[in-house]
């Protein structure tokens, strides 16, 4: 375990937080003795991570100051390694040689010594890279509400409908004080399929439907006959009343306007595509999203305005740059 893992498996923190070294060598030798601050397991894992990173502390020490100079993965993989305001307090307390730490420890002494906030600037930096596919997640999504909005304000199909369950509505309620509505309450619609015909074989939904699909068929029907009558004007003593000769009785002519206006009555999805987008989109999360990244605006904004005796460098430069955009873009 000491060769393989830098500690001795049995080697662990007392419960009043003093500092452990490892078991010297059978010959005597602690050349290869380490100074543990922090749980064994702990200090073994931030070891492994800091060892797979592909920069130096001279890098990370640099990058700390200036603001700028990892990237993304490598970022995550520090912040990962965090530790906590006790663990912090126990490293910048440390009296002893700093040579004895073990490797963890080290790293988190050389760090925090020159940048007590190092965690604050690894986390703000790393906001930063993250915050363009934060905000353009919101911007979509709020894009995609506008774009409904826009849909159903528009004077088209979906308008008819509302219009046709409204005058529905104050026919079936004529005589009593609800007969002449000029609006109607949108948790309504949800009970027109419970209203049933008198004969139970239909519905005021179905019916509703049913009447804008034969009025806008009877629409179409109405605009080809009339370019039809216009178009041969000349033999209109001939041809007049045309589109009904053609139609043998009140039942076909009926059955035509059914067949016109259902593709325009069921052409309504794509006429509310952004509509059907928007209900997709969770309200609370969306709302949530906005107000994570204002909460953590703030945070920065205060990161940066303690830097100020010395430990901000080029840091409070780059952030400042970034948080005058992105409180703007927020708002």
């Amino acid at each position: 375990m000491e060769a393989l893992f830098g500690y001795v498996a049995t080697n662990r923190r007392s419960p009043k937080g003093k500092s452990h070294s490892a078991i010297p060598s059978k010959d005597g030798s602690a050349s290869s003795a380490k100074t543990f601050l922090l749980d064994p397991r702990k200090s073994q894992n931030i070891a492994i991570v800091l060892k797979s990173l592909a920069v130096s502390q001279g890098e990370i020490l640099d990058t700390l100051i200036d603001g700028k100079g990892l990237n993304a993965d490598t970022l995550e993989k520090l912040a990962r390694v965090s530790p906590t305001e006790e663990e912090q307090s126990l490293i910048l307390q440390y009296k002893g040689d700093p040579a004895r730490l073990a490797a963890a420890e080290s790293f988190l002494f050389s760090i925090l010594k020159a940048v007590p906030s190092a965690f604050k600037h690894l986390n703000a930096m790393l906001f930063r890279l993250n915050y363009n596919s934060e905000i353009q997640e919101i911007k979509e999504s709020l894009q995609t509400i506008e774009l409904g909005c826009n849909e159903l304000k528009s004077k088209g199909l979906f308008l008819k409908l509302l219009e046709a369950v409204l005058k529905a509505g104050n026919r079936m309620n004529a005589g009593t004080a609800r007969g002449n509505a000029q609006a109607f309450n949108l948790a309504s619609l949800r009970k027109l399929s419970d209203v049933k015909s008198t004969n139970g074989r239909t519905t005021l939904l179905h019916f509703v439907v049913e009447e804008v699909v034969r009025l806008e068929g009877k629409r179409v029907a109405l605009n080809r006959n009339g370019s039809l009558s216009s178009s041969s004007s000349r033999s209109s003593s001939n041809s007049n009343g045309n589109y009904e000769n053609n139609i043998a009785s009140n039942e076909l002519v009926e059955r035509e306007y059914v067949t016109l206006g259902l593709p325009i009555v069921g052409g309504i999805s794509s006429e509310l595509s952004n509509v059907k987008k928007a209900a997709q989109i969770d309200h609370n999360n969306l709302v949530g999203s906005i107000s994570a990244l204002s909460t953590q605006l703030v945070e920065i904004q205060q990161l940066v305005s303690s830097c100020g005796n010395g430990e901000g460098g080029n840091f409070v430069k780059e952030m400042d740059h970034f948080l005058g955009n992105a409180e703007e873009e927020l708002k």
